[in-house]
């Protein structure tokens, strides 16, 4: 696992996600602090790992990054069971409101680096 608070290369990324099915690398991002814990099994570690580290949970999401996708719409997937917070009006295991994924992209596409 790895705190991403300044930036991450793509090709860190991609040498990550050679160990996950799919090519994928799990991430979460606190979209308050605009950082990002990459590189577990799952999503609730990350998740965890934050929580410990004093971020909230109502800023934490739960993201998919394929860094062969980078530059394309499907370099960040929203689907994690952490997502799934009723209470917060989110409803799926991706993010409900369009304007949050924007948000998210926008700090994904800071962090990353080609």
């Amino acid at each position: 696992m790895k705190l991403v608070d300044k930036e991450i290369s793509l090709e860190e990324l991609t040498e990550m996600s050679k160990k996950m099915f799919g090519g994928m690398v799990k991430a979460v991002v606190d979209i308050e602090k605009q950082i990002m814990v990459v590189d577990a099994e799952l999503h609730a570690d990350q998740e965890l790992f934050l929580l410990e580290n004093d971020s909230k949970q109502e800023h934490l999401w739960g993201i998919n990054l394929h860094p062969d996708q980078k530059g394309t719409e499907n370099f960040v997937e929203f689907d994690s069971m952490i997502n799934l917070r009723p209470v917060d009006n989110n409803r799926t295991r991706g993010v409900d409101d369009p304007k949050m994924r924007d948000h998210i992209i926008k700090i994904v596409n800071k962090l990353v680096k080609l």
